[in-house]
């Protein structure tokens, strides 16, 4: 949105920034952390909080800011004297009175819905990057946040805040969405931190973070969370996922317009929109919607717009730039009261875990993109049909008895660790939102 620049230029101006703090210190955090301090006028970082005290420290130093190492209520008074914080401490920064909004980018789920929903009970708008979070209990803490009258939101310049852009883009010119979708170069559902270790080592990233983006694990809370704020389902569990590449990751990439035949089957204007996703195409990294239009004099002027004769026209985003647009996000939400993409659709998709190699009785699910399973997006009425185990939850989780390769999890297949916030917050949600979109 163009109109951010001004707003936070007035605000630097007046001598009056949005206030925000940062929980994750990783790789995107201190990307983040880079781009507010160097980059953004009209917006302050002053607190970030990590629970190793030594990235939080490097993401100041990056910039050249000394940061001061603080605890519990030290945190608060530090924010409230100008100085620039760091903490171990995640909920002190999340209920720290002197701020406007938090950011939390941990990927993690239990220490971020903590965060999030102390963030939202003391009143600052969430701005975040952790579809993984957000494609479990996302809907639930929208409704925390709309009732504390705040923002909560996924961020621009990952891929499923510009996939909303990009739906709202395409709303707005009187063109029907039909299909969100993501570009992909790799879908391999058995890669894991052993076998990612290497790239991830040149990029400075972790493993089995890399491993979910391979995985599918990633791309199908991507995509999930797309869903839930348009209101989209998926074609199949697993979603459609056409793969141009032959499976190999440095073949020649297809243009993005030869593949969309390969959704013909699945759309219908008559009933709700599709996500998904496609291997091997170009513009990768990019996004791209789908969209069709009855009218024929206006079929007429976009086909001289060079975008074709239909039925299905293609709107794409060759780019997503991550950390660079989250400062945006967060202006979005302080001073213009705007969500990039929030589940205001309720769950209509979530991600369910599948086992990923033969599971003995015993074994635990470490992680997301780990040796155990790995997600699959799926509608939430076949999810509960069947009582589907999402892998948001299946972290932690113990199994009870041997689990075949490939298998989807059901609750019953686990033991859930006692105590966790997630827990509750997932039967909040359901409680909710189950007997209403059945009703629908």
């Amino acid at each position: 949105m163009i109109i951010v620049d001004a707003a936070l230029a007035k605000r630097a101006a007046e001598g009056n920034p949005v206030r925000v703090g940062m929980i994750g210190a990783g790789f995107q955090g201190r990307g983040i952390a880079l781009q507010i301090l160097t980059a953004v006028p009209g917006l302050r970082l002053c607190a970030v909080a990590n629970r190793r005290i030594g990235p939080a420290v490097q993401a100041y130093e990056q910039a050249g800011i000394s940061p001061r190492v603080a605890s519990g209520r030290e945190v608060e008074a530090a924010i409230a004297a100008g100085e620039f914080v760091v903490t171990e401490d995640a909920e002190a920064v999340a209920r720290a009175e002197n701020l406007d909004a938090v950011i939390e980018v941990t990927g993690s789920i239990e220490y971020a819905a903590r965060a999030v929903l102390a963030a939202i009970e003391t009143g600052k708008h969430v701005v975040h990057m952790n579809a993984e979070l957000d494609g479990t209990v996302g809907p639930i803490l929208n409704r925390h946040a709309e009732r504390a009258g705040v923002i909560y939101s996924f961020s621009d310049g990952d891929q499923p805040g510009v996939q909303m852009n990009l739906f709202r883009f395409v709303a707005g010119l009187g063109v029907k969405p039909v299909l969100c979708g993501n570009i992909k170069g790799l879908h391999d559902p058995y890669r894991n931190p052993e076998t990612q270790r290497s790239f991830a080592e040149r990029w400075g990233q972790k493993p089995a973070m890399v491993a979910s983006f391979a995985d599918g694990t990633k791309i199908s809370f991507e995509q999930a969370i797309v869903a839930n704020g348009t209101g989209f389902r998926v074609a199949r569990r697993g979603m459609v996922g056409p793969d141009f590449s032959g499976g190999d990751p440095y073949a020649p990439l297809v243009p993005l317009e030869q593949t969309i035949t390969s959704f013909a089957d699945h759309l219908d204007s008559s009933r709700p929109g599709l996500v998904d996703y496609v291997v091997g195409a170009k513009p990768g990294p990019g996004v791209f919607v789908l969209g069709t239009i009855e009218d024929p004099r206006q079929k007429h002027y976009l086909n001289l717009y060079k975008l074709g004769e239909g039925p299905y026209y293609v709107f794409y985003t060759p780019y997503h730039l991550c950390h660079f647009e989250v400062p945006n996000s967060v202006a979005r939400a302080v001073l213009l009261n705007d969500a990039v993409l929030a589940p205001t659709h309720g769950p209509r998709v979530g991600v369910i875990a599948v086992a990923k190699t033969d599971l003995a009785a015993g074994a635990t699910i470490e992680e997301f993109g780990g040796f155990e399973v790995y997600g699959v997006a799926e509608n939430m009425d076949a999810i509960r049909a069947e009582n589907l185990l999402p892998v948001g939850l299946a972290l932690g989780c113990r199994l009870r008895h041997a689990v075949p390769k490939d298998r989807p999890l059901t609750f019953a297949d686990v033991v859930v660790p006692e105590g966790r916030l997630v827990d509750r917050l997932y039967a909040e949600q359901e409680a909710h939102f189950a007997a209403r979109q059945v009703a629908a």
